[in-house]
């Protein structure tokens, strides 16, 4: 059976876009292969980080994937940090990545913005803990979002290089999943910008234990514009508010943007956005409640990380011993 890895970043305020764009797959996902799923921490400190609030974020990306169905015996749910080999070998990958890679890396130039010198050394480097998060499990497939991809091309051409380095077929050339109708879901008051849990106004996103009042007011003060929804997709160009409202409903909706289309030609924002309203609380409403739930019990949460950690410690153990073997490292 082919074999999933993914992560998501522990940085609070976990909101529609992690849920489209990659949570509601990893459930998809589990009857199919062999799913490893962590709560990337060691990610979250490239920039800092207060270690309570990371240590509730933890619990809450933990939370999320239990309450959106990610279940902890068919799928490893555990925190990166826990398993120290990701680390072992993103050191390695350190010394295989090229810095001519690193510095083509768009999402870097984006975070450090002005003040690139000022960046710590992590997230300049840490398109190479990515690929080792991947590799250490000898992962086959990756579910991403677009913004990913670039990480992912770079994941090859690390995995390719150390083979051609060593003359060793050891790690697997990863293929991306991209998945549904929002796969970049965008901001509630900018569509030119992608959601975020790091945009000042709350108004930008849904979170995912927002309850129907809050979705109800965020979605009613969704920027639009004037214009009834088209017929056809491509009326949607230039149209970027109205584009991401409609993905999102194809998304929770699992149709096409075509079909919603069909369905709403000719309808105001007026019509539109109390039946995406509905939609929305019928999808989330439970799973908030029960992420609520699961985060005022983080004995239990806490387990299941643990156990997870166990069994992923299990499978990347002989990996990361090969890739030292291969390296040339002594090795008990």
């Amino acid at each position: 059976m082919s074999r999933i890895f993914s992560g998501v970043q522990p940085t609070g305020n976990l909101h529609l876009g992690n849920y489209l764009g990659a949570i509601r797959n990893f459930v998809r996902l589990q009857d199919d292969y062999e799913c490893i799923y962590c709560a990337v921490d060691m990610h979250a400190i490239t920039v800092w980080k207060d270690p309570k609030e990371l240590r509730s974020n933890i619990r809450e990306v933990a939370a999320a994937y239990l309450a959106s169905g990610v279940d902890p015996k068919k799928s490893i749910v555990f925190a990166q940090s826990a398993v120290a080999a990701h680390a072992e070998l993103a050191w390695i990958f350190n010394c295989v990545a090229r810095l001519g890679w690193l510095n083509r890396m768009t999402q870097f130039k984006e975070k450090a913005g002005k003040n690139r010198e000022n960046a710590s050394v992590g997230l300049y480097a840490y398109p190479n803990l990515m690929a080792a998060d991947i590799l250490v499990y000898k992962a086959t497939h990756v579910p991403v979002g677009e913004d990913q991809k670039q990480h992912l091309e770079l994941t090859r051409d690390i995995a390719q290089k150390f083979n051609n380095d060593y003359e060793i077929e050891l790690f697997p050339l990863v293929e991306p999943l991209i998945f549904g109708e929002a796969t970049r879901v965008m901001s509630l008051r900018d569509g030119s910008k992608k959601m975020s849990k790091s945009d000042p106004s709350d108004y930008s996103r849904i979170t995912l234990m927002d309850g129907p009042d809050e979705i109800s007011k965020k979605l009613r003060k969704a920027r639009t514009d004037p214009e009834p929804l088209p017929e056809k997709l491509e009326d949607l160009e230039g149209r970027p508010e109205a584009a991401n409202l409609v993905g999102i409903y194809a998304a929770l909706a699992d149709k096409t943007r075509s079909e919603i289309l069909q369905e709403f030609a000719g309808s105001q924002f007026s019509t539109f956005k109390p039946a995406l309203t509905e939609l929305a609380v019928e999808k989330f409403g439970p799973i908030g409640s029960e992420m609520k739930r699961l985060m005022d019990d983080p004995s239990y949460v806490d387990s299941v990380l643990k156990d997870g950690a166990e069994r992923a410690r299990a499978i990347a153990a002989p990996i990361i011993r090969e890739v030292k073997e291969v390296v040339g490292f002594l090795t008990d």
